[in-house]
């Protein structure tokens, strides 16, 4: 134990994502532009919501947090992976890793309640549309929506400070594009299987009690829309619904896929690409699919493109 670094004093090396070839170049060029179109796009949701009063709703509040979760993601993953490419720099200082697991599971858990949160939403509106003010009132969704703060905040200064406290005496080299808590346990050199056990509570806790929520609250919406005698009122219905759960599918799949896997079949590559997935390709869609099946964010999008163009 006298040779073991100090994890505070020695910097990781990020192995990335790419090499230097020319079709590596292209894909971080390609990655490099998805980023940037999602940072817009999830910006633009934001100020569309806040610009038009007819957005002003639980629903559309809950949605700007979202993108406003999609866009904390994207700040906090690319833009030290592409310094480090650019640069061909690939070091990370304990304390930026520690601060990237934080936020990254910060963000990730936030999510997942949100979206619990949000289906909790469409059942109230679908399923008990009269009480919908009382049930869903500003105080209600204020709340939810700290309390996906709070919960992602606790889940990511546990696993960051957790994580950071091995002993890392080997190996520094990461073989990621970011600092994530299953990629940095790999090289501690202790034993991290009472951790290893917490962190699956942590995911147990985080994704599949929130998705026990949002499927409980679709499969009421769903017997409660099958049951509507307006095509109009049902048509909405789905599309409001569809658009929810295509967002749903894409988070907790990918989460589920890295934080939830047994051990033994864990596979670097695999790993990296989906969490490449997650964290570069995921937050680009979800402002597309909410804008593309939403006709009132549709409508308030041309509205101010023709002020822009008179």
């Amino acid at each position: 134990m006298g040779n073991t670094n100090d994890t505070r004093d020695v910097n990781f090396i990020l192995l990335g994502l790419f090499n230097h070839t020319q079709i590596h170049l292209f894909l971080f060029a390609v990655v490099l532009m998805i980023s940037i179109i999602s940072l817009m796009g999830n910006a633009l949701m934001i100020i569309l919501i806040h610009m038009g009063p007819r957005l002003h709703t639980p629903m559309y509040f809950l949605l700007s947090q979202l993108s406003l979760m999609d866009m904390m993601l994207v700040s906090t993953v690319i833009p030290k992976m592409a310094s480090n490419y650019l640069t061909d720099t690939r070091s990370i200082s304990p304390t930026s890793c520690g601060a990237q697991i934080f936020l990254f599971l910060t963000i990730g858990g936030g999510e997942c309640f949100l979206l619990a949160a949000m289906s909790y939403d469409r059942y109230v509106a679908i399923c008990h549309p009269l009480r919908y003010p009382i049930l869903m009132s500003q105080k209600i969704c204020l709340l939810m929506t700290a309390s996906s703060w709070f919960l992602g905040g606790v889940d990511g200064l546990m696993q960051a400070g957790a994580t950071l406290s091995f002993p890392y005496c080997h190996s520094r080299e990461v073989n990621h594009f970011f600092c994530e808590a299953p990629s940095l346990v790999q090289l501690a050199c202790a034993d991290t299987t009472i951790f290893e056990f917490f962190m699956y509570i942590c995911c147990i806790l985080m994704l599949l009690i929130p998705l026990a929520l949002i499927l409980a609250s679709y499969s009421l919406i769903l017997a409660a829309v099958l049951h509507m005698q307006s095509f109009v009122a049902r048509k909405k219905a789905f599309t409001t619904c569809s658009s929810h759960l295509a967002v749903v599918g894409l988070l907790f799949g990918t989460a589920m896929f890295i934080y939830m896997r047994p051990k033994s079949y864990h596979s670097v590559n695999h790993d990296k690409v989906v969490s490449g997935f997650y964290t570069i390709v995921t937050p680009m869609l979800n402002p597309l699919i909410y804008t593309v099946r939403n006709s009132e964010v549709k409508g308030i999008l041309k509205r101010q493109m023709e002020k822009l163009c008179m």
